[in-house]
């Protein structure tokens, strides 16, 4: 199942929703560039909050509206990327067990509100939030990118929106950004 989703990751009309980790870009981009279709495909340095989303046809002004509501109840965080790891055939950036028990709440609510739409096709039953760095190498290509990349670490990262990201049948384009903590802010007379 997991096969099947990542071969239809690239459909067009197929979105998902990440956290961009600009921070990140330094230390895994010529890294991601190389060993990472996703990144050749447009998608940032990131942690994925859900994906598959809805499909592009589905997202209208109450979809907005809904996420918009339902992310303005999570306030913004740091999250610092300690350590790299590994899923079979994926080398990842993992951030420390606070932010990533934040990034998982983030995808816990979108699953909730919209579970048709489980975390990766539900293929996994554990939610383990990463930055991918490289996907589908070698075992030495894996290891001489893992060492590079410990060089750069830790890396700090803002998070304070999440992005929607839909296939055009090419690339990976953002569509919308909703911004964290809004409700909080607002509650609070900023």
């Amino acid at each position: 199942m997991a096969d099947d989703v990542q071969a239809d990751a690239f459909r067009a009309g197929r979105s998902g929703l990440i956290v961009r980790v600009p921070e990140a870009e330094p230390a895994v981009g010529a890294w991601r560039d190389r060993l990472d279709p996703a990144a050749r495909a447009g998608v940032p340095a990131h942690v994925t909050v859900l994906f598959p989303f809805l499909d592009a046809g589905l997202i209208d002004d109450g979809v907005h509206a809904a996420l918009g509501d339902l992310l303005s109840h999570h306030r913004s965080f740091e999250a610092c990327f300690d350590r790299c790891g590994r899923f079979p055939g994926v080398l990842y950036l993992a951030p420390a067990p606070e932010p990533a028990t934040r990034f998982r709440r983030l995808t816990e609510a979108i699953a909730e509100r919209w579970p048709e739409n489980p975390p990766f096709g539900g293929a996994f039953d554990d939610i383990v939030p990463h930055l991918t760095v490289a996907q589908g190498q070698d075992e030495s290509v894996m290891a001489r990118a893992e060492a590079g990349l410990l060089t750069g670490l830790p890396i700090v990262a803002r998070v304070s929106t999440v992005d929607l990201l839909v296939h055009d049948g090419r690339r990976w384009e953002r569509r919308a950004s909703f911004p964290l903590g809004q409700a909080l802010r607002g509650h609070l007379g900023r």
